[in-house]
Order: C-alpha cells, then sequence, then structure tokens
C-alpha cells in the first residue's frame, strides 16, 4: 500500500482554539452522562480530562469523534461542527477509544497499512509521525494484534490514529491497564507529538498524569468541577491537609470521620488523608484519642495537596 498519492494534511488556523465545546448534555434513559460542559482548547495543548469511570468521559470523547450526538450544546473541531461537518471532522482526528478496537486476527503490519489506506495516505508519508513508536513494535510486525501486549497494543492503536497527521488526537483513557513503565513511555511519546503541533486531548483516572498535562479539567458526575493548569489547581487549595497512619488502618478510616475536627477524610495511598474544620487542630490530642481506641505506631502530620487531595476537595464541595 506505500503507493505515491495526493494526499494532504488538513491546514489549520493556530490563532484558533483546536477544539471548542459548549454546554454540551447528554442523557442515556434516566441517567446523565453530561450536564453543560464547556471549555476550549487552545492549538499544541495536551489537555486532561480527569476523572472516574462513569463520570462523562468516554461519552464526551465519542461527541467530540463524531460518533454519538448530544442532546444539546455545540462542539466544533477546527471550527467544524462536529454534526454538520462530520466527515471534516473525521479527517483532522485521530481518536483512540479506551477499549483496544483494532483487528486483532490482522497483523501489526496489515493493521497500519490498512488505517493508511482508509485515508488515503500511506506508512511512508507518515513515517517521520510514527517512527519512534513504530521502531518499538517493527519486531513483532507479523503478529497478530490480538496476541500483543497491552503495551504493544497500546503503540499500535496510537500509530493507527497518527497516521493520517491529524491535527488533534483524541485519546480516552489510553494508559487505562498498562504496566507503569509502559504509561511513562506513552507519556513521553506524547510530549514529542506535541513538538509536532498535533493538539492532544486525553483522559485518565489515573490522578498522577494529570501534571503531566498544560491544562486540566477535574470531571464529576457530567461537570467539570475546575479547569487550569495543574499548578494553579494545586495553588488553589485552601485548608490544611493531614495524613494520618496507623497500624489498624482500616479502622483509622472510621474513628478519623468520627473525630468531631475532621471534615473531610479519605484514603490515598497508604496514609489516609483529611481536612479539619478548626484552625487550632491539634494533632496530638488526636493522636491520644486513637491511642486510647487501640491504635498503635500512629503517625499524623501536614502534608502538600495534590490533584487527587484537590479532586476529593472539590467533589466533597
Amino acid at each position: 500500500m506505500d503507493r505515491n498519492n495526493n494526499y494532504q494534511s488538513p491546514t489549520v488556523d493556530y490563532r484558533l482554539p483546536a477544539v471548542v465545546v459548549e454546554n454540551v448534555h447528554k442523557s442515556y434513559g434516566s441517567v446523565q452522562a453530561l450536564r453543560g460542559v464547556s471549555f476550549e482548547v487552545e492549538r499544541g495543548e495536551i489537555f486532561g480530562i480527569i476523572g472516574p469511570d462513569g463520570a462523562g468521559k468516554t461519552s464526551l470523547f465519542r461527541i467530540m469523534a463524531t460518533l454519538i450526538l448530544a442532546q444539546e450544546g455545540i462542539c466544533t473541531v477546527d471550527e467544524f461542527d462536529v454534526v454538520k461537518d462530520y466527515k471534516q471532522v473525521r479527517k483532522r482526528i485521530g481518536y483512540m477509544p479506551g477499549r483496544f478496537s483494532l483487528y486483532q486476527d490482522m497483523s501489526v503490519e496489515e493493521n497500519l497499512t490498512f488505517f493508511s489506506a482508509v485515508f488515503g495516505t500511506t506508512i511512508r508519508e507518515n513515517y517521520h509521525l510514527i517512527g519512534d513508536i513504530y521502531r518499538q513494535l517493527e519486531p513483532f510486525k507479523n503478529r497478530r494484534a490480538g496476541n500483543l501486549s497491552g503495551g504493544m497494543k497500546q503503540k499500535l492503536a496510537l500509530c493507527c490514529a497518527l497516521i493520517h497527521k491529524p491535527s488533534v488526537l483524541f485519546l480516552d483513557e489510553p494508559t487505562t491497564g498498562v504496566d507503569p513503565v509502559s504509561r511513562k513511555e506513552f507519556w513521553e511519546m506524547l510530549k514529542r507529538l506535541q513538538k509536532q503541533d498535533i493538539t492532544v486531548i486525553v483522559s485518565t483516572p489515573y490522578m498522577d498524569e494529570a501534571n503531566l498535562c498544560d491544562r486540566i479539567a477535574l470531571i464529576k458526575s457530567g461537570r467539570f468541577m475546575t479547569i487550569d493548569t495543574p499548578y494553579n489547581i494545586i495553588n488553589s487549595f485552601d485548608t490544611p491537609l493531614w495524613s494520618a497512619k496507623s497500624d489498624r488502618m482500616f479502622r483509622l478510616l472510621g474513628d478519623l470521620r468520627q473525630y468531631t475536627a475532621v471534615d473531610n477524610c479519605y484514603v490515598s495511598s497508604e496514609f489516609h488523608h483529611f481536612t479539619v474544620r478548626e484552625n487550632d487542630f491539634d494533632p496530638k490530642t488526636l493522636a491520644v484519642q486513637l491511642m486510647e481506641k487501640g491504635h498503635e505506631n500512629i503517625r499524623i502530620e501536614q502534608i502538600e495537596p495534590t490533584i487527587e487531595d484537590c479532586y476529593m476537595h472539590l467533589a466533597k464541595n
């Protein structure tokens, strides 16, 4: 399929936002998946949509990728309406769904050749876009896609989404279920793509990946709670944050929540994090009360917030 052709990558106006979403609503029966979502993504950004499963991320991505219709609202990509101009939008986007959706009985090379042909281009023509990624796949180019590891499936799906040189790349939870090394490699690839003037919109349930984005939106139950840079969101955390640990972590969570000064308490890795209602909160008094309830090896200290803490704080308010 590596024949010469007249394929031309879509031209874009770099002065205008890459994606505009205005007041988008989406329901499935009585379930409201999206409730008035609005945002803009600047050209060349890595924009992250951060939230747990069921928050509405996939519905939003499928609307932006012209796969489903919103009940209300407007969405444009490169100024083209995703409903009226869906054919133009599809030429301009690359889409990588959360679930691996390539042809599992076809080889790596066959999948990539097929998607090249769909867009009227060739692997050779846009190899500069996928070269760094494809070189890792090349030893397995004759292997069926269904027999690849999770990390290699991820790389193949990204190659297929990039082969026509899209101006905007939609990645719906691309690192879910992938090992930590592959996750790190994937984000390094996104940073390199950004340097090639590709706008990236990526969703993830992993709060630590938020810091790798230029801006993020924190989504809960179909609504954006805030949109800003990770730095600004963390700096806006307006209450002291504490962590606690003891030899009875399951019981500790309930005991902390019963303590009158504790406002919000939740599990975070090997510690429990909590905020307090009183400015004169005394950790020594809390430690004494926990000891009286049978806890030992108690550790309580004030800490700096992370994106996860900001999410939990906003979700409670």
